[in-house]
């Protein structure tokens, strides 16, 4: 049942280490003093309010994995990136996100 219903709410798991080792786009949409306190090694900082502008900085043929402090903005950016063709995946929180690519 729980299975169901994460599918239905589009929360099926996904193998973010195996996305990141494939060439998957990291994404903090974080303004850049809280990426300065710290972030993924290879991400991008592109903040949430500048991502529409930045878009030809992306690779089209690589997915993203999106990134924020709680999983709130890079649910928007994933919408954002979704709506102009990307493969987006939602990382959620950077620091949980981490977690999962260390194992």
């Amino acid at each position: 049942m729980f299975d169901f219903i994460k599918n239905l709410l589009g929360l099926k798991s996904v193998d973010y280490k195996q996305l990141w080792i494939s060439g998957a786009q990291i994404i903090d949409v974080r303004t850049p003093a809280e990426f300065k306190i710290g972030h993924i090694r290879q991400s991008k900082n592109i903040p949430l309010q500048q991502l529409q502008s930045e878009l030809k900085k992306l690779d089209l043929k690589k997915p993203i994995i999106t990134c924020c402090a709680s999983g709130m903005r890079s649910a928007s950016a994933k919408s954002i990136l979704q709506q102009h063709g990307f493969e987006v995946y939602n990382g959620g929180g950077w620091s949980a996100l981490q977690n999962k690519l260390s194992k």
